[in-house]
């Protein structure tokens, strides 16, 4: 139905568009005068934001448009280079900018980030950041998007004086600190972390340590107060 209603309206707009290039057009006599129609300025802006969405509602009947995800998205396994406490600090970041707590960045949410990394970007330059990885034409940016900008940004897949590329130079995390070989800083760790065999499966386990480590400090701590206390009592 939105399809059908689309090509309506733009079939009245070229039929409109004949009538006018075709000049007047005198009417038979006797004939009721016709009212005429409101005057309207053109807009190639709606003109062009017309056709678009005519053509990705054609796109979607034809199955000719690129499908948005709907299966779980698991960051690890998808951005293996990426290791687990980096993206853990990505998706922090990532939470910090979501306002709206809805899981996306929109282009306000954008602005506020970029202007909080000292890199504030005009409207059109915030639309085109988030064009450039924007897989799903919503908008506005997933965690998955947001991973992806730093996946190019190493992959040298953005150009050097473009937002994106500000962003991910203005987020680098010093992953030094987080068991990649003293790398200095993102783009270092990428390829380190590359030749790096079971690095997902060492991480796990050093956080299964870990945990094990804080339960028994926790332990012992309970112990002690428990014989504080006893002692105490007697």
């Amino acid at each position: 139905m939105a399809s059908e209603e689309l090509a309506c309206k733009l079939e009245r707009r070229l039929r409109r568009e004949e009538a006018e290039e075709s000049g007047p057009q005198l009417a038979p006599l006797g004939a009721p005068p016709e009212p005429e129609p409101p005057a309207r300025a053109p807009t190639a802006s709606a003109d062009a934001e017309l056709s678009a969405q005519l053509s990705r509602r054609l796109d979607i009947n034809e199955g000719a448009a690129r499908p948005r995800r709907c299966r779980v998205f698991n960051p690890y396994t998808e951005f293996p280079e990426f290791s687990r406490r980096l993206i853990k600090d990505l998706e922090s970041m990532f939470k910090l900018y979501d306002a709206g707590r809805d899981g996306f960045i929109d282009l306000m949410e954008l602005k506020l980030m970029m202007e909080k990394l000292g890199a504030p970007q005009t409207h059109l330059g915030l639309k085109s950041m988030i064009k450039e990885v924007d897989e799903d034409f919503d908008g506005k940016l997933s965690f998955r998007e947001f991973l992806l900008i730093f996946h190019k940004a190493a992959a040298g897949e953005l150009q050097e004086d473009s937002g994106l590329m500000a962003l991910a130079k203005l987020s680098e995390i010093d992953v030094a600190l987080e068991g990649v070989k003293g790398a200095k800083n993102f783009f270092e760790a990428k390829v380190q972390a590359l030749s790096l065999a079971s690095k997902f499966e060492a991480e796990l386990k050093a956080e299964q340590d870990e945990r094990k480590r804080e339960e028994e400090e926790r332990r012992l701590r309970q112990a002690a107060f428990q014989k504080l206390k006893a002692n105490f009592n007697t």
